[in-house]
């Protein structure tokens, strides 16, 4: 682990088992709003370090990968769901979906 990649595999592993279980959804909206991947019908958590999350997403049926960069360099575990959040805040907003009251 280094000051570039302050995470560990099993942190990443874990907010990777939590955003495909718990917000797989909000991983397809993350991606067609704030990714490029405007046709995506569905997408996965990949993996993450401190500049951005990977996802792959499914578009015209062929994976593709996607970074969506972190607002700032994230240097601690907590800033991880912030930043989670804010994507998916964004992401609705770009494309006109109503947030989830909880997105917080």
């Amino acid at each position: 682990m280094s000051a570039a990649e302050p995470f560990p595999p099993d942190v990443v592993s874990a907010v990777m088992q939590h955003m495909n279980t718990d917000h797989a959804d909000d991983c397809r909206l993350i991606c067609q709003g704030l990714g490029g991947a405007s046709a995506a019908t569905a997408a996965t958590m990949s993996g993450m370090d401190a500049e951005a999350m990977y996802f792959t997403a499914t578009v015209d049926g062929d994976q593709v990968p996607v970074r969506v960069p972190f607002s700032a360099p994230l240097t601690e575990r907590r800033q991880i769901r912030a930043e989670a959040a804010r994507m998916y805040r964004e992401a609705c907003a770009a494309l006109g979906v109503t947030p989830r009251p909880d997105a917080s």
